[in-house]
């Protein structure tokens, strides 16, 4: 299942004109088609064609000018030109101009097709090489899941199984086990591994974006839409889209997402015609889904498409033996020749890591930064508590907590206002406030 593609026809022969749409409508794909080069105009400010059929012939400007205006919106529109024998010269000079190719009155209906769709393979293959740019700097910011303790090994041995289908996954697990780096895995193993990997920071999104940026927008469709958008589950198209925190998607996008996965299909928000794609979905939470579910924060129906195939992530306390693989990688990565201390080491096994591993990421950077010595050493851990001369390594619940109440009281208590400074949803916020008991914060309305 490919991409539904938006043609434009600009041919002043009527009939030649309605028989070109309906040959190229039929198999679902979006035609809009005009008689003359100024109706054209109309449509091009406000609409992204991936391809244009274009008479070189035609009443008023003509199909040359028309071409060249196409060309300037830089949407990468890939333009085929319907010429006479006549003028066969100024298509050649059409295509020096960037026209994809050409065809000649009388033109068989099989032939144009084929031409559609080798242009579209060369727009596709176009924006496949620019988004494998962005995926190249993505997968060089993966770490690499790093364990090989019994709960890893199952995990390990489950991705391998799901890798193989094109099932739904649903990852569970703690802030902080590497849902997203499990998620990168399995597509790495996928057949589609060559193609995006595309990720949905739900709690980072306001819950006014989250249509936008899941399903993108026509010109217009919102103050703001100047132009058109497409979204990141269009952009996952061939590949895999990767939804993490589901949990904090709004009520409303809850329903459209539902649907999409049930069709493989949506509408951009102004959009009348819905498009169909195909592309591997997995999603990922830090929440109980099941008791968000029975609050009635999140539809039931949602959670069971989701949960096809469901992984557990198991948090670091429950797989210590992985601690010392884990602190070699995380060195290396510093590119220091550190190591720690027996003592030092045995202190990074006895704690519990409620951040998990990217809270032992942390940790060790910082150690590595502290440390004066070869060696990495207990006071290079963690804040000294002068009275217990223990040490304490303060965990990412607590940093997050005296964030969020720091900037809670800088902003005179405006939740809408607090959510978008530090970049989470007004809704997670809100959890967030009730989770650290932050509701008697000064200032906080």
């Amino acid at each position: 299942m490919g991409n539904t593609k938006r043609i434009l026809i600009v041919e002043d022969e009527a009939p030649l004109r309605r028989l070109f749409h309906k040959r190229l409508s039929r198999k679902g794909d979006i035609v809009d088609s005009f008689g003359n080069a100024e109706d054209a105009f109309s449509i091009l400010d406000s609409t992204v064609h991936d391809i244009a059929i274009v008479d070189i012939k035609l009443p008023g400007i003509d199909g040359i000018k028309l071409l060249k205006k196409i060309r300037d919106k830089g949407n990468n529109t890939e333009v085929i030109i319907i010429t006479g024998h006549g003028t066969v010269d100024s298509a050649i000079s059409a295509m020096k101009l960037g026209a994809y190719d050409y065809l000649t009155k009388p033109c068989k209906l099989i032939e144009l097709e084929a031409v559609v769709q080798k242009a579209y393979e060369k727009k596709m293959l176009q924006e496949a090489n620019i988004n494998l740019k962005d995926e190249l700097r993505l997968r060089s910011s993966y770490d690499k899941i790093i364990g090989r303790s019994k709960k890893m090994q199952e995990v390990m041995s489950l991705v391998k199984k799901v890798a193989s289908s094109d099932s739904t996954v649903f990852i569970e697990g703690e802030t902080g086990t590497g849902k997203d780096l499990l998620a990168y895995e399995i597509h790495r193993q996928t057949l589609q591994r060559d193609d995006s990997f595309i990720v949905v920071h739900c709690s980072a999104l306001p819950e006014t974006l989250q249509e936008s940026e899941l399903f993108g927008y026509e010109k217009g469709a919102f103050t703001g839409a100047v132009k058109q958008k497409r979204g990141l589950v269009e952009l996952a198209n061939n590949g895999t889209l990767f939804v993490d925190e589901v949990g904090d998607i709004n009520p409303q996008l809850q329903v459209k997402l539902l649907r999409f996965l049930e069709t493989n299909k949506f509408r951009r928000l102004g959009a009348e015609q819905e498009r169909r794609i195909n592309a591997r979905i997995i999603a990922a939470t830090n929440l109980n889904l099941l008791n968000e579910v029975k609050e009635g924060r999140f539809r039931e129906d949602l959670y069971y498409r989701l949960k096809v195939i469901n992984i557990s992530l198991p948090p670091l306390r429950k797989r210590k033996g992985d601690i010392p693989l884990l602190v070699d990688y995380f060195l290396k990565k510093t590119g220091s020749n550190k190591r720690f201390s027996r003592s030092a080491l045995a202190a990074l096994r006895s704690y519990d890591w409620p951040g998990n591993v990217r809270e032992l990421a942390n940790v060790v950077n910082v150690a590595v930064i502290m440390s004066s010595g070869k060696d990495i050493e207990l006071d290079d851990l963690s804040i000294r508590d002068a009275s217990s001369r223990q040490y304490k390594i303060k965990t990412l619940a607590q940093m997050e907590k005296e964030h969020i109440r720091n900037a809670l009281s800088s902003c005179a208590g405006n939740k809408t206002k607090t959510a978008k400074i530090i970049g989470i949803s007004l809704r997670n916020l809100y959890r967030k406030i009730d989770r650290y008991n932050l509701k008697s914060v000064k200032n906080f309305q």
